[in-house]
């Protein structure tokens, strides 16, 4: 089954195509990497997969509903429920410990369990970090508490914008074996990068340029 599908899919701005007639499919426990030049249409595309915005034109189906008319209400909820979303930025509250941070996402979906929130931070090493404030972890540590975050509420998918653009290289290596981990369990995974290094983690890659699919690569199969 899929996880996602996209059908000719155009997303237009004042009259400018940020993409045009996109088409892709991404199997549930697929990692798959979105690749292209700035303006191509990556962070485009990641907003429409990620209930962000709509497109202009086609349909999107995710986890097999046709979300393509859908509420701005029903694209938050499905966005909390079955996405989880790491950025580039880390957008840690600086008043609020590593624990606290990753059950803020809780906050916005159910109970508020501190235990499953310790449990997230385990899981991406920082168990013994959790009473720290953003201020005193690492750029690396941040970021994996971002990836807890994101895990905290099991999304369907978990979606990354340039998740190792502010890490330095022992950094990106951790978060990107967090991401294999995540992947070997079933996650399905989706990460939009500029980084050859980072792409070459995924099973397949796709290339945008001038907002069309460009180029497809199955690493799986090479």
């Amino acid at each position: 089954m899929n996880i996602v599908e996209l059908k000719d899919i155009s997303v237009i701005y004042d009259q400018v195509a940020a993409l045009q007639n996109v088409s892709l499919e991404v199997k549930e426990g697929e990692w798959l990497a979105i690749m292209g030049p700035s303006g191509s249409g990556k962070t485009t595309m990641m907003n429409i997969i990620g209930c962000l915005d709509r497109a202009s034109k086609g349909s999107v189906i995710f986890d097999g509903e046709d979300i393509s008319k859908a509420s701005l209400k029903r694209l938050t909820t499905i966005r909390r429920e079955k996405i989880g979303l790491i950025f580039q930025q880390f957008h840690l509250a600086p008043y609020l410990t590593a624990l606290q941070n990753v059950a803020l996402a809780q906050y916005y979906h159910s109970i508020v369990d501190e235990k499953e929130a310790l449990k997230a931070l385990d899981r991406v090493g920082l168990a013994d970090r959790s009473e720290h404030l953003p201020k005193e972890l690492s750029g690396g540590e941040q970021q994996r508490v971002c990836i807890a975050r994101a895990l905290i509420n099991y999304p369907k998918l978990i979606l990354a914008d340039e998740p190792t653009g502010n890490l330095d290289e022992a950094n990106e290596k951790i978060v990107m074996d967090i991401f294999k981990s995540l992947n070997d369990e079933g996650s399905s995974i989706i990460v939009v990068t500029h980084d050859q290094e980072v792409a070459k983690r995924a099973e397949r890659v796709v290339v945008l340029e001038y907002g069309k699919i460009a180029d497809r690569v199955d690493l799986a199969k090479k």
